[in-house]
């Protein structure tokens, strides 16, 4: 071990409040393990616009309690420079049922409280969506979730909430990261639990504050409208499963609230387990994730098999089929569908306002559109999504709905977040109508597509080889005029915020500035009064590349739903094949 990287080990070490971090990093000590010593510490957990997120272990770049003390201590120092009389407003703090949340919570606490912050910590897991209503509801500076989401068992995450209760976003971001490089060379603040309490700085939500969330739901004209079926509502079958997270308490109760009697949980996925044992990976978009609250609803006969993420702030479903087997919706379908759903219903004064983000689909426009409502865009992320509705909020216009492809929904201001409990209350309602009419979710799909136009969407990650040079780069400098035969009839550089026409029309994009290509493409000669759209987001760091395909094809009177899709999944087929075939290899 050369001599930097023994000062840094003994720096740590002096400082490390865990007793198995430091074995641990003993253990690799003695072992003269360098390779695992340099990689723990070859720089620092990166604090984002997501906040921290890592592998649990010893060292900057593990997720452990002197990281979390750290990031508290250089987050509440930031709190104090930007928001008046922050500590006196204090923070919320919640955290999911992951192994080491609770005590990465606690000790975030204890730093704050040290420091002269109100703390209120819940007194047991939470969903996520409960901190972000929280932060609003008792007008916090910020809040805190431990939580990894739908990450693996070995992660954790440190995520943060400012005092609008959204996400945060730069400059905050690399302002609260300064702070925190700060504070890993200072000597951190800390009071004990019981010291902190006694003198009124830390306070814990206990079952009340759940109930207001709940209240706040069930007040809601948005979630509970009046005048629908209690008949459909009764009848539905709903099996759900909160993925070993920390969603069924709630998720189940306000689904009751509404006069949901039939709602299945899957017992072996119900209680919160860090271990997450029956499926491969917590995320209800992998394949075999869903599985068992599908069989759940095949075993009840369920209409719905839905899914929280363990943080609860996903939302995903399959419904049940004609013939009896049940079909996985995308995060695009079942926006469409909420947002079609909550504008045909809308009784509000003013011009509703819905969004979702660059990479999903143009749907939801096209819906707005329909019923005169306002819609936006933003880059990916549902901090770009809450911020913005923010600022366009107004009494003429008020926020309505958004989502973003990758099973993030919200259903009016309640939660300035992503809530997969919400969520899944408004789409029960929405089931139950048309079961009350005799319709199912497939056919209120085919209505919008049919009214539409048939929207076909996929999202393909290609690995590209080593000598790969930089796509990004590549592709700004080859601008194909031409993308499986369809002509680019616009190119939006996200990059350097122009849009660029084939006619040579240029336009300013209001949008802050990030490494993606976006497409437009008008109809092949094989299919008149198509459109597509090809998204590219190149890595800056590997040859590897994320894209979005999004096909639009006119839906001809008399042709069958089944050969629609067929003709549009073989064109994206043929889509995909195409623009993967033009990149460099």
């Amino acid at each position: 071990m050369d001599t930097y990287l023994a000062f840094k080990v003994k720096h740590w070490l002096a400082r490390d409040p865990d007793a198995k971090s430091r074995a641990a990093l003993d253990a690799l000590v003695a072992a003269g393990d360098d390779r695992a010593l340099e990689a723990a510490f070859d720089g620092r957990l990166a604090f984002g616009t997501a906040g921290i997120r890592g592998i649990v272990g010893p060292g900057p770049m593990g997720m452990n309690r002197l990281l979390v003390r750290e990031t508290s201590a250089g987050l509440g120092a930031y709190l104090e420079a930007q928001i008046k009389d922050a500590k006196r407003r204090g923070l919320v703090i919640g955290f999911d049922g992951r192994h080491d949340s609770r005590v990465f919570a606690h000790d975030a606490a204890c730093v704050l409280s040290a420091m002269g912050f109100k703390v209120r910590l819940t007194s047991h897991v939470a969903p996520t969506p409960l901190v972000a209503f929280g932060v609003k509801h008792f007008e916090a500076a910020a809040g805190i979730v431990v939580t990894a989401s739908h990450n693996p068992p070995k992660y954790n995450g440190y995520k943060v909430y400012w005092e609008n209760g959204a996400q945060i976003i730069p400059p905050h971001d690399a302002g609260i990261a300064a702070c925190i490089d700060r504070a890993a060379n200072l000597e951190l603040p800390w009071m004990p639990e019981p010291e902190a309490v006694k003198q009124g700085r830390l306070s814990f939500l206990q079952d009340d504050f759940f109930e207001r969330y709940r209240r706040a739901i069930l007040h809601s004209p948005l979630l509970h409208p009046a005048g629908e079926s209690q008949a459909g509502r009764a009848s539905l079958g709903i099996a759900y499963t909160a993925m070993h997270g920390v969603g069924a308490p709630m998720a189940e109760r306000v689904l009751r609230d509404a006069g949901f009697s039939q709602v299945y949980s899957v017992a072996a996925q119900r209680e919160p387990d860090g271990n997450f044992p029956t499926v491969n990976f917590p995320n209800p978009e992998e394949p075999g994730a869903m599985d068992m609250v599908i069989n759940e609803a095949s075993d009840k006969g369920a209409m719905l098999a839905c899914a929280n993420d363990p943080d609860a702030d996903r939302f995903a479903l399959a419904a049940r089929q004609r013939n009896g087997g049940y079909r996985m919706l995308s995060g695009d379908q079942t926006g469409a569908l909420l947002c079609d759903y909550l504008l045909s219903h809308w009784q509000g004064a003013g011009v509703p306002l819905v969004g979702n983000t660059i990479v999903s689909s143009a749907l939801l426009h096209a819906i707005a559109a329909h019923y005169g409502a306002r819609s936006y865009t933003t880059l990916t992320g549902f901090k770009w999504l809450m911020n913005t509705a923010q600022q366009l909020e107004t009494p003429q216009q008020p926020f309505l709905f958004a989502y973003e492809e990758a099973l993030g929904y919200t259903v009016g201001n309640l939660v300035w977040d992503k809530d997969g409990i919400s969520a899944q209350l408004c789409f029960a309602n929405l089931a139950a109508e048309l079961l009350a009419e005799g319709k199912d979710v497939w056919a209120a799909l085919e209505r919008l597509y049919r009214r539409h136009g048939l929207y076909v969407n996929r999202q393909v990650s290609i690995a590209l080889g080593e000598g790969t040079p930089d796509i990004g780069a590549w592709l700004r400098d080859n601008p194909p005029t031409e993308i499986d035969k369809r002509p680019v009839t616009a190119l939006e550089d996200l990059k350097h915020l122009r849009k660029v026409y084939a006619d040579g029309r240029e336009e300013v994009i209001a949008l802050p500035a990030s490494d993606v290509l976006i497409y437009h493409l008008g109809a092949s000669a094989a299919t008149p009064g198509s459109t597509a759209r090809v998204i590219v987001r190149p890595s800056g760091t590997e040859p590897k590349i994320k894209c979005y395909y999004e096909l639009v094809l006119p839906m001809a009177d008399g042709i069958a739903m089944a050969d629609a899709q067929r003709e549009g999944d073989a064109l994206m087929a043929a889509l995909v094949d195409g623009h993967q075939a033009s990149l460099p290899r």
